[in-house]
C-alpha cells in the first residue's frame, strides 16, 4: 500500500512511543499521530471526501497541517497545500482551479477565505491537535489503498515567471523523492529535522521535510520564523538536520548572541535557490561546528532535491549545486532539445521517476514542458562541468538580450556581491530603445552603508565586459521574494515596464 498514512501505521504499530513531531508544547508520539490521522480520517469522510477529491489547507506551520496532510491521503484524496500569503483571489483561483472540495484554514486567515466555499476554520486548540475540531470518531473508515500513479498532491507554482500552475505529484514522485535523500542523506530513525521553512513549499515539506518521518524520525516544527527561537529550538531539541531559505540562514549568520547556543547536534543544512559565496560557507561552519551546509537545485516539478552537493567538495566546486542524485539525470540542451556538450550553457532538463506527469488540466504547458523521452525542460539556465557539477547561470527569462549580446544576470551579481558595501543585488533587464534590453542593478546595501553609481561601475568595468555593466543603480531597503527565498525579479521587472506592456 503506497498510502502515505501506511509508514505512519508501521511505525506505530512496532514503536509507538516514538517521538513523531514536536509543536509548541505538544510532543507527538507516533502511535498519537496515528490516532489523530485516523480521527481527522473519520471526520472527513463524513463531510463526504473520498478518492480523488481535493483538499486545500491555508495555514501556517502546525501538527495539524502534517495530519490533515496524511489524513487527506488515508481517505486516497489529493492535498493540496496553498501559500499563506497570498491574496483572495489569488486562493480563490488556486482552489477553484484545483476543484477543491474542502479548504481548512487558519482562524487568523477567516478574512482572506470567507468567500470560499466549504472552509473550516481551525483555532489555535485544532492547530496543536486535530481532535479538538473532530472529536473521537465513532467509527474510523479503512485506509483507501493507492497506486504509485495516481495523483496525492497538487502544488502550485510560485508564479517567479508566469500565472501560478498545478504541479501533479504522484506517490511514485514522492516515493522516490524518499529514496533519492535517504540515500544521499543517510537518514535514519534518530535523525531529527528542524522544520522552519512555510510546510506549503517544497523545501519544508519535500527536502526532506516529512521523508524523515519515512525513516521513523521526528520532525520539530516551528509556527514562524525567528532566528533567536530557531537557534534555541536547535540546541533544545538537538536537532541533527535542517531545509532553510537562504534569506532564513542570512538572519541566523548575522544573529547578534548567536555564539551561546550549542549547536553541535546539527549535522547539515539544505539551502539552494541562490548561488551560496563561500563566505557564507565558511560562516555557516563556524557557527554549526559538525554540521555542513548542502546547497542544492530542484523544482516544485520534480518534489525538489535534483541535485545536491557532495561532502568536502563545497570550495572546490564553489557556485556549483552539485551532482544529481542516484535516480535522477540532468541534461543541458540548445534551444531545440539536443544536448550540448560539458561546459556549455543551456536549458537545464531533469529526467527521473520523481520528475511531474505533467500540469493540472492544462495538457499544452504540460506538452511544451517535456522533450522526447521524458525530459523536463526547467525553464532555467546553467551548464555541467566535466566531473557531472551543475552550475545554474539564470532563469531564461532572467537573460538579458542587450543589443543581440546575452547576459547573465547571476554573472552581473555575481561581481557586485564582491563589494563590501552590497548586502543583496538582482540584476534585471529593462527595456531600452537603442539595445533593446538594459541591465540594471537594485542592490540593499548593508546597514550604515551607501553606494553611488559610479562606484559600482567602475568596479564592474575591472571584472566584466562593458556591455554587461548595469547602466543604472537602484538602492532599495529589501527585495521581494518568495517563501524559497528566491528573489521574484518579475515583480521587479514590472516597477520598469510601460503599463500597457504585458
Amino acid at each position: 500500500m503506497v498510502n502515505l498514512s501506511a509508514f505512519i501505521r508501521f511505525h506505530a504499530t512496532r514503536t509507538p512511543d516514538k517521538l513523531a513531531l514536536i509543536y509548541q508544547d505538544q510532543r507527538i508520539t507516533y502511535a498519537d499521530l496515528w490516532a489523530r490521522i485516523q480521527a481527522l480520517a473519520a471526520w472527513m469522510d463524513g463531510q463526504g471526501i473520498g478518492e480523488g477529491d481535493v483538499v486545500a489547507v491555508f495555514m501556517k506551520n502546525s501538527s495539524s497541517f502534517i495530519e490533515i496532510a496524511f489524513a487527506t491521503s488515508y481517505l486516497g484524496g489529493v492535498f493540496l497545500p496553498v501559500n499563506f500569503r497570498l491574496a483572495a483571489d489569488e486562493v480563490a483561483y488556486i482552489t477553484g482551479n484545483a476543484e477543491a472540495k474542502l479548504v481548512f484554514a487558519d482562524k487568523e486567515f477567516q478574512p482572506v477565505v470567507r468567500d470560499l466555499p466549504h472552509t473550516v476554520l481551525l483555532d489555535a486548540a485544532a492547530q496543536k491537535d486535530i481532535r479538538a475540531l473532530t472529536g473521537a470518531p465513532a467509527a474510523i473508515p479503512p485506509q483507501r489503498p493507492r497506486q504509485p500513479d495516481d495523483l496525492f498532491r497538487l502544488m502550485y507554482t510560485s508564479g517567479t515567471t508566469d500565472r501560478p500552475k498545478g504541479v501533479m505529484h504522484t506517490y511514485d514522485n514522492y516515493y522516490w523523492k524518499n529514496m533519492e535523500q535517504a540515500i544521499f542523506l543517510g537518514l535514519t530513525r534518530e535523525d531529527r529535522i528542524l522544520t522552519v521553512g512555510p510546510l506549503y513549499h517544497v523545501g519544508a515539506f519535500d527536502l526532506p521535510g516529512t521523508a524523515v518521518l519515512w525513516v521513523g524520525g521526528t520532525m520539530c516544527i516551528l509556527r514562524d520564523f525567528d532566528p533567536a527561537e530557531m537557534l534555541a529550538t536547535i540546541e533544545r531539541e538537538k536537532l541533527t538536520c535542517a531545509w532553510m531559505a537562504p534569506v532564513m540562514l542570512g538572519r541566523a549568520l548575522t544573529l547578534d548572541g548567536r555564539q551561546k547556543y550549542d549547536l553541535t547536534f546539527l549535522r547539515w543544512t539544505i539551502g539552494g535557490g541562490e548561488k551560496t559565496p563561500e563566505s557564507r560557507i565558511r560562516a555557516f561552519t563556524e557557527l554549526f561546528p559538525n554540521g555542513r551546509y548542502i546547497d542544492g537545485y530542484g523544482l516544485t516539478e520534480t518534489c525538489s532535491g535534483d541535485t545536491l552537493m557532495e561532502a568536502g567538495m563545497e570550495i572546490a566546486k564553489i557556485g556549483s549545486t552539485g551532482r544529481p542524485t542516484a535516480h535522477c539525470e540532468i541534461r543541458i540542451t540548445d534551444d531545440d532539445g539536443r544536448e550540448v556538450p560539458a561546459g556549455t550553457h543551456g536549458e537545464i532538463c531533469v529526467r527521473g521517476p520523481k520528475v511531474t506527469k505533467g500540469y493540472w488540466k492544462d495538457p499544452e504547458k504540460t506538452e511544451a514542458s517535456f522533450y522526447p523521452e521524458g525530459w523536463f525542460r526547467s525553464g532555467d539556465v546553467g551548464y555541467v562541468d566535466a566531473d557531472g557539477f551543475l552550475y545554474i547561470t539564470d532563469r531564461k527569462k532572467d537573460m538579458i538580450l542587450s543589443g543581440g549580446e546575452n547576459i547573465a544576470s547571476s554573472e552581473v551579481e555575481r561581481v557586485i556581491y564582491q563589494m563590501p558595501q552590497v548586502s543583496e543585488v538582482a540584476v534585471i533587464g529593462v527595456p531600452d530603445e537603442r539595445w533593446g534590453e538594459k541591465p540594471v542593478a537594485i542592490i540593499v546595501p548593508k546597514p550604515g552603508q551607501t553606494l553611488a553609481y559610479e562606484t559600482m561601475r567602475d568596479h564592474c568595468r575591472q571584472h566584466l565586459a562593458g556591455f554587461k555593466v548595469p547602466k543604472e543603480l537602484h538602492l532599495r531597503e529589501a527585495l521581494p521574494r518568495n517563501p524559497s527565498g528566491k528573489i521574484l525579479k518579475r515583480v521587479l521587472r514590472d516597477e520598469f515596464l510601460p503599463e500597457d506592456t504585458d
